[in-house]
């Protein structure tokens, strides 16, 4: 089957829809079928460009390529889903989230507070309900993303997870000893909420570091906050790793630490569980609620530094029961995450 996977890429942006639509064409080729990624650059602001993007997404003729026809589209976000296909199916990662959840969001909204913001708001609310509901099938990458979508378009769908090819490294191998640091590897943007960890480590009475992975705009901030706080040491910074440093990192930590706002999905997740690392979670994290379980996978805490820091120092002196939340863990994603063989099934049956 020629199947086209089509993604909207802004240019020097790469981050977990790029490595889940990259994991799926390459899938979709182990199996047989003739894929290939469609890209179309683009930028979502102001307004103005974003309504662009969906008109020329809209127009985009993707029923035959060099005089063969494509067999079936997948489109995982927002606005490539809007393409025309007989054969569309949708993987949504999840919707233009500040024309939804974080519309009237104090801190994270951004369409709305811009000039035609209300205006193009309406025009992604039925751009979607006419794209999505011409889908021959909607998947959703987690089950959070499938109420998002239920809750605001009355749209159905069915929640399919996905391992990331860290996740798969390290459910092939061993981990090592806990270690005595927290790793928290995540895009640095303020929706990750790394401040907030920083801020939890003021208060820690172990002797338990940081190390936060990643890159992002908010990593000159994060350092001033550091330094600020006097954390140099206990907090570290390890910028663009490759990924055999992040499989070690992973295999040698104490444990991971990820507390986003109301995540989609989240790697860092099933990684730490793939690693068999416990993991420290917020009440409103979103999708990794969906793995970790009190005191069975990992802990809970109110996104409050406190709180977080009696949980972070509850991983160093019971290391016994870290290792055990660890492998309950690794049960989990072991019994809950598909490979991608099956997954490419579900998707083209």
């Amino acid at each position: 089957m020629r199947v086209a996977v089509l993604h909207p890429q802004t240019a020097f942006v790469r981050g977990g829809a790029e490595t889940h639509t990259e994991a799926l064409v390459r899938a979709l080729r182990v199996a047989g079928h003739d894929a290939d990624l469609v890209q179309i650059a683009g930028k979502w602001y102001p307004p103005s460009q974003l309504a662009h993007q969906m008109a020329v997404w809209r127009s985009f003729d993707i029923t035959e390529s060099n005089g063969l026809e494509v067999d079936a589209v997948i489109g995982l976000k927002f606005p490539a889903y809007l393409a025309q296909h007989e054969r569309k199916i949708v993987w949504l990662v999840h919707q233009h989230r500040t024309a939804y959840e974080l519309w009237d969001h104090p801190v994270y909204a951004d369409l709305k507070r811009q000039d035609d913001g209300a205006k193009v708001r309406d025009m992604v609310w039925e751009a979607d309900r006419v794209a999505l509901g011409e889908a021959k099938r909607v998947f959703t990458n987690a089950k959070n993303v499938r109420d998002r979508l239920w809750s605001s378009l009355r749209i159905p769908a069915e929640s399919l997870y996905h391992p990331s090819h860290v996740a798969e490294g390290l459910l092939d191998s061993p981990s090592g000893p806990l270690g005595d640091y927290l790793l928290f590897p995540s895009r640095m943007e303020s929706l990750k909420r790394q401040s907030l960890a920083i801020d939890a480590m003021k208060h820690t009475a172990s002797a338990v570091r940081l190390v936060l992975v990643g890159r992002g705009p908010d990593e000159t901030a994060l350092r001033a906050q550091v330094e600020r706080l006097g954390l140099e040491g206990r907090v570290t910074f390890e910028i663009g790793v490759s990924d055999e440093r992040l499989l070690h990192l992973y295999r040698e930590a104490l444990g991971v630490y990820f507390g986003p706002f109301d995540e989609d999905y989240g790697y860092v997740t099933i990684e730490g569980f793939a690693a068999s690392r416990p993991v420290i979670t917020l009440t409103d994290s979103g999708g990794p609620l969906e793995f970790v379980r009190e005191g069975e996978t990992g802990l809970v805490r109110p996104p409050e530094p406190r709180a977080i820091a009696e949980a972070i120092d509850r991983l160093w002196t019971d290391r016994a029961g870290a290792e055990r939340m660890g492998a309950a863990g690794h049960d989990l994603v072991r019994a809950e995450v598909p490979r991608w063989p099956d997954i490419v099934a579900r998707l083209l049956d």
